[in-house]
């Protein structure tokens, strides 16, 4: 049974939006700010050109191959190699589960400052919640997405209107170091993570050839203007060293215009951003298994598509399980670095899929060809492939050890069940 095709390009780009806007600017805008001072804008700019090439990338080849589990389809077809295809659809349901895990604990934070609520149990019944929303269908999880995503738009555009008024009382050039936007941008990269997890629900998704390739750079386009605009008001409304020493530096900065009220109401709001983000990992996770399942890569019971629904329920359930157990853990921040380094080397894979099949298979029909090329040579792919691998270098040896250690397990669950 296949899968419910509902999805047109405004709920596509619905889910983008979401889930990049989702909880990282609620919290990076602080940091960010004390490496890049008032020019933190800036670093937004640059953030978003680093993640268009990647994004790109995905626009090509989601036209190409309009299939759930996205990114384990581009490295087979590209590579043929069924070891390292499968180890990018590992990385993938890894980094969503534990992505989902990280999500629902700061969304519990928030529930707790809000309702003193123990923050585990919390997080538990969130995943629960959502997951029972994926399970009911494409169709019910994308109105909530869009419901959820005009929540979050209506907290960044409060900000934006409190500082629209003060737009031009600062100098928006100050900065601590011109390497200190730089740095900024390399933070305000994981920002716009999440635009690449529209390609997983290229099955539901109508006319996907055409539709995703839009919904990719509408999605950064939208959310780079969202960044840049609340960077202008924060550091109008308060002061870039104010601000990176504040927890709640959005609420910071509407508590100057707003008073106590502010943190109240930016912390509900925060509560939608987070919520939003674990159910769209949810969605994306449950379809990358359910995709490598269909293509024999897994055991295929976790292909079943429920009779009523049309969701992939078994797999759904696996994501809910796996991201329950890393809520246990309380904090992850170790794994959460795993999560960052396993994005960049999906996206460095992705960026030579399409390089490679540039050369290998030229005559494959491209309903949408990324721009800047010599040749067959797409530069935007080489750039994002070069930025993902400097990325690559910045984690520490803790974090490597796991991330090999992760790898090595995907390695082992490939050959034990390719032998059975």
């Amino acid at each position: 049974m296949a899968l419910k095709r509902h999805v047109g390009l405004f709920g596509a780009v619905a889910y983008g939006v979401g889930i990049i806007l989702g909880a990282g600017i609620y919290a990076l805008i602080g940091p960010a700010a004390g490496l890049a001072g008032n020019s933190v804008w800036i670093s937004f700019i640059i953030g978003a050109l680093i993640s268009s090439f990647t994004g790109l990338s995905y626009a090509e080849l989601s036209a190409m191959f309009p299939k759930a589990a996205a990114e384990y389809v581009y490295v087979k077809r590209a590579f043929k190699n069924e070891l390292l295809a499968f180890l990018t659809g590992w990385l993938i349901i890894f980094t969503g589960t534990v992505s989902a895990s990280t999500v629902a604990l700061g969304f519990a934070s928030y529930f707790k400052a809000l309702f003193d609520h123990p923050i585990i149990f919390t997080a538990l019944i969130l995943i629960v919640l959502l997951s029972f929303l994926n399970f009911c269908g494409i169709e019910e999880s994308s109105r909530v997405n869009i419901l959820f995503t005009a929540v979050e738009i209506a907290g960044l555009l409060l900000i934006i209107f409190l500082g629209v008024s003060r737009f031009g009382e600062v100098n928006y050039f100050e900065t601590p170091s011109v390497p200190g936007i730089f740095a900024a941008a390399a933070l305000m990269f994981f920002a716009y993570l999440g635009f690449e997890d529209i390609v997983n629900i290229a099955e539901e998704t109508k006319n996907p050839e055409k539709t995703l390739p839009r919904a990719l750079i509408l999605s950064v386009a939208i959310t780079a203007v969202f960044y840049v605009l609340v960077a202008l008001s924060v550091v109008s409304l308060a002061g870039w060293k104010e601000l990176a020493a504040s927890s709640a530096p959005l609420a910071y900065a509407a508590s100057t215009v707003m008073g106590a009220n502010a943190f109240s109401v930016m912390s509900y709001i925060a509560l939608f951003a987070t919520a939003n983000t674990v159910l769209v990992i949810s969605i994306v996770g449950s379809r990358m298994i359910y995709g490598m399942a269909k293509d024999g890569a897994l055991p295929p019971i976790l292909s079943k598509v429920h009779f009523k629904t049309r969701a992939p329920w078994i797999a759904i359930l696996c994501i809910m399980i796996f991201s329950m157990f890393f809520v246990l853990f309380g904090d992850i921040k170790l794994v959460a670095s795993i999560t960052s380094l396993g994005v960049f080397i999906t996206f460095a894979l992705v960026n030579l899929s399409l390089i490679w099949l540039r050369y290998k298979k030229p005559e494959l029909k491209r309903p949408f060809k990324v721009p800047i090329n010599i040749g067959n040579f797409p530069i935007t792919a080489f750039l994002g492939l070069i930025s993902c691998a400097l990325m690559v270098t910045q984690f520490d040896l803790n974090a490597v050890l796991f991330g090999t250690f992760v790898l090595g397990l995907g390695v082992l669950i490939h050959v034990i069940y390719k032998k059975k």
